[in-house]
């Protein structure tokens, strides 16, 4: 825009033009390349769709950690999905581990769930309407709540990008490091454009945020996911998180073309 900035006029014209080109995360495109971002850094693979099955316990103190964004048996929102499971598909594989997963929610135990919950996990990953299931958790917990967030504030597909790999790693809950109180703490020190700030200036507020709550966790310390991606996207201007793009996540290299 300063490029027309000295020309009165039709200087407006080729301005609505590029608005009208900037598209959402939400777009299928923009969205697809989110998810091939996170999963990047969730399982060091492009291939999202290839995460439906994967379970694990990285010892994080979450218990088990699944799925396409790492819904965890300790968070509550490994219950919540396979609760809405149920509720579609009454009598899945995974409807037995309820009790169970209602009882261990806060805590990182596996009590009820072994020996046999990973495997049943990577059962019910077979069906698509767990597959269907674990995309409508995703969007309606984490990447609808981002992308709202992130357009009320003005700020293009990168910026609702940062918000939904945020939301993903932080939750939206109450302690100093989640979601809402990272955007906080970045609301200290700039504003979004939707409050008239600069949105390059207040995407590095929100990265510098971001990067402080990383570190009061020992499991999430290593920050290179902001460092090495979304802050090598931002300083390149690339505001609407435009192909091609190249990142590295915790030293691994990554292209999407």
């Amino acid at each position: 825009m300063t490029a027309h900035a000295t020309s009165p006029g039709p200087a407006a014209a080729p301005a609505a033009v590029v608005s009208a080109k900037a598209v959402g995360l939400d777009d299928p495109v923009k969205k697809d390349i989110a998810m091939q971002i996170v999963s990047s850094a969730e399982n060091s693979s492009l291939d999202w769709k290839a995460q439906y099955k994967y379970i694990e316990d990285i010892d994080d103190g979450r218990g088990y950690t699944a799925g396409i964004i790492g819904f965890c048996s300790g968070t509550g929102d490994m219950l919540d999905l396979v609760e809405y499971y149920t509720d579609v598909k009454p009598g899945n594989v995974l409807a037995k581990y309820l009790p169970a997963l209602r009882k261990v929610d806060g805590t990182d135990s596996h009590k009820g769930l072994d020996p046999n919950f990973t495997k049943d996990w990577a059962k019910a990953a077979q069906d698509s309407e767990f597959k269907k299931a674990q995309d409508h958790e995703r969007d309606r917990v984490y990447f609808n709540p981002a992308v709202g967030q992130g357009k009320a504030d003005g700020v293009g597909a990168l910026g609702q990008f940062m918000y939904y790999d945020a939301i993903v790693m932080h939750g939206d809950g109450g302690d100093s490091t989640s979601f809402r109180n990272i955007r906080k703490r970045a609301l200290s020190k700039a504003k979004p454009p939707a409050q008239g700030g600069n949105e390059t200036t207040w995407l590095n507020a929100f990265l510098d945020a971001r990067v402080w709550a990383m570190k009061q966790e020992e499991a999430h310390s290593d920050t290179s996911r902001v460092d090495t991606a979304q802050r090598v996207f931002l300083k390149k201007g690339n505001l609407n998180l435009n192909t091609p793009l190249d990142w590295k996540v915790y030293g691994d290299s990554f292209h999407i073309g």
